[in-house]
């Protein structure tokens, strides 16, 4: 609450800052003025994917009051939007953001804000907390500068149940596992996201992810998955397309493969058979979805991208008990050898993070092991005893990744992170997935129209995870809206210098507040805990 009565301040002031593009009422028309805010001339792109078309758009309180022509209309802040594009707000469907969000020193979320993100999803991947009232308490705790969204992941309810076990779960546990995400669903969760090519998703046969997602359809929610193999690590990257689709199929929800991509030179050319295999789904009749960033390199662990999932059995201690043991550990340096050639080798691997080492974040795996006279593997397994680094990896071919973004059934994401400013070398994607979109995708390249871009930011990932009031610029929805000046759009953040906020969003307003006013942050936490079933809003 006293977040957001001091938004409504902010937002006063942000009036006052921004007097040279705004035309506001005379005090004594107060009692007179039709809305809060009026958009005036602005190309407005609704989220459908239909051409912009000019018009006004008018605000009041939390929801789109009015679009069209409002001349003659009043409002207590009036934009002048001529030459910008007015658009409903973006929605991340796979972000990393809530230890962030749930930070006092990062739930502001300007870089999200700066993308034009008004709404993320979190949890994906199977990770995250299980116990979304918990989640939900400690992200509302020191207000929230976007919307959040909770997914129940599947990883951390088969923890919980399970801990790192390789093997099927037991009757018992499975009908645990269903107590926990019915849990999570009572709670508002918009669906069930898992991890398959991760520890211990890794271990789950796909009828278990079948049963859990079961759980999820009264409730309307949606199956989101980090699918088995993006590669040919085990099954192979079609065959794990397969797994989401047989989940969408036959726990009918709707399906996402989550952060799309062929990934490694063994897998380049994939992409227009994963597009064959999700296309041939769709006309059988199976609700399948995809997500992707727009970047040609990944970003994981080095154990996830290295280590065989049989080697991470058990945990941390178990592992270090296998490196221990030297048969043990060169039957997992011979495994290692094979993924790091998936991964187009040790100079295609860029360290993240490493707090036990900062000294390598930024640097490839290549570098470093030639530094200290190692061989990549040997470094590799070094680093393993004392912890698992953040990586980034150069893994992806350009004609997948635009073979995959133009589909109609593919949203935007940015799997990105909310990070302390400064602190280790971050993939890009945290700061500039959505204004690289539109900068090279579409401005730049063409590969794709700006109306079909915003469609896969905002309608789309609406209609996907059903959310009737966000994702399109009409009468009635949420008043999550941009206004970004095409132009200047841009994404600044690089692989070597990431901590770089995106530019050319000139208005951004969350709930009805405005976030982003005149091209400056107005410390406005407008953001709320979206809950399904209550009504979208968190209330």
């Amino acid at each position: 609450m006293t977040a957001q009565r001091g938004a409504s301040g902010l937002r006063t002031a942000a009036a006052l800052l921004t007097a040279v593009l705004l035309t506001a009422a005379g005090p004594g028309a107060v009692a007179a003025q039709d809305f809060d805010v009026i958009l005036r001339g602005g190309r407005v792109l609704d989220g459908s994917g239909n051409p912009w078309f000019a018009a006004d758009v008018g605000l009041t309180g939390d929801r789109i009051a009015a679009v069209g022509d409002l001349d003659g209309r009043t409002a207590r802040l009036e934009v002048d939007a001529r030459g910008l594009y007015v658009a409903p707000g973006f929605i991340d469907v796979h972000a990393h953001a809530w230890p962030g969000l749930g930070t006092p020193g990062l739930s502001h979320a300007r870089p999200l804000l700066a993308q034009g993100l008004t709404t993320v999803f979190v949890n994906p991947d199977g990770g995250g907390m299980a116990d979304l009232a918990e989640q939900r308490a400690r992200l509302l705790a020191d207000g929230l500068g976007v919307n959040v969204a909770q997914l129940v992941p599947h990883g951390s309810v088969r923890s919980a149940v399970m801990g790192a076990e390789d093997r099927a779960a037991s009757p018992e546990e499975l009908e645990r596992m269903r107590a926990l995400v019915r849990a999570g669903m009572e709670e508002g969760g918009w669906g069930l996201s898992s991890g398959t090519f991760y520890v211990p998703g890794s271990y789950a046969p796909n009828d278990e992810l079948v049963e859990l997602a079961r759980v999820t359809a009264p409730y309307g929610g949606a199956y989101t998955s980090h699918i088995r193999d993006e590669s040919n690590y085990t099954i192979g990257v079609l065959a794990a397309v397969e797994e989401v689709i047989d989940v969408a199929r036959r726990a009918e929800v709707p399906g996402v493969v989550t952060h799309v991509k062929a990934l490694g030179p063994p897998v380049w050319g994939f992409g227009h058979a994963i597009v064959h295999r999700i296309d041939a789904a769709r006309a059988e009749g199976v609700e399948v979805y995809a997500d992707q960033y727009p970047y040609l390199a990944s970003s994981t662990g080095l154990t996830s991208a290295l280590l065989p999932r049989w080697a991470q059995a058990g945990g941390g201690d178990s592992l270090r008990a296998r490196l221990a043991r030297p048969e043990t550990r060169a039957r997992i340096r011979a495994a290692m050898a094979e993924n790091l050639a998936r991964r187009g080798g040790a100079a295609r691997i860029q360290f993240r993070r490493f707090e036990p080492d900062p000294s390598i974040e930024g640097r490839l795996l290549s570098e470093v092991a030639e530094e200290r006279g190692l061989d990549p593997l040997d470094l590799a397994l070094a680093l393993f005893e004392q912890g698992s680094p953040s990586i980034v990896s150069f893994n992806m071919d350009e004609g997948d990744v635009r073979a995959l973004m133009v589909q109609p059934w593919t949203m935007t994401s940015s799997d990105g992170a909310l990070v302390e400013w400064g602190v280790g070398v971050p993939h890009p994607r945290s700061y500039g997935a959505f204004p690289r979109k539109i900068r090279r995708y579409v401005v730049e390249e063409g590969v794709v129209t700006l109306p079909r871009a915003i469609r896969s930011m905002t309608g789309l990932p609406a209609q996907v995870f059903r959310m009737p009031d966000r994702g399109r610029l009409r009468v009635g929805a949420a008043a999550d809206v941009v206004v970004f000046d095409l132009a200047r759009v841009r994404d600044r953040a690089t692989f070597t210098e990431p901590h770089q906020l995106s530019e050319g969003m000139v208005w951004v307003f969350v709930n009805g507040e405005a976030a982003i006013a005149d091209g400056a942050f107005t410390g406005v936490l407008a953001g709320r805990v979206l809950r399904k079933g209550r009504g979208g809003d968190g209330r």
